[in-house]
C-alpha cells in the first residue's frame, strides 16, 4: 500500500480545468457549396487512400508468410 500511496503523488491530478480556446463554429452554410462530383471525388480517393495499401497487402500475403518462415 505504500508504494501505491507514493506513485500517486508522482502523478497529481491538475487543479483546475483544462484552458481550452473557444472554437469558431458558425451556423452559416458555406459560401461555396461541394458539388457532387467534388464529393465524390473526394470520397474516391479518400477511400482507396485505405484500399490499395490493404489491398496490396493481402495480395502479398503468401510472400510474406513464406519470406518469415525461411
Amino acid at each position: 500500500m505504500l508504494r501505491l500511496a507514493s506513485a500517486g503523488r508522482l502523478l497529481p491530478a491538475p487543479r483546475g480545468g483544462w484552458v481550452l480556446p473557444k472554437a469558431h463554429v458558425s451556423a452559416k452554410p458555406a459560401r461555396t457549396p461541394t458539388s457532387p462530383m467534388e464529393q465524390a471525388i473526394g470520397l474516391s480517393v479518400m477511400f482507396l487512400s485505405f484500399l490499395i495499401p490493404a489491398g496490396w497487402v493481402l495480395h502479398h500475403l503468401e510472400s510474406y508468410k513464406r519470406s518469415s518462415a525461411a
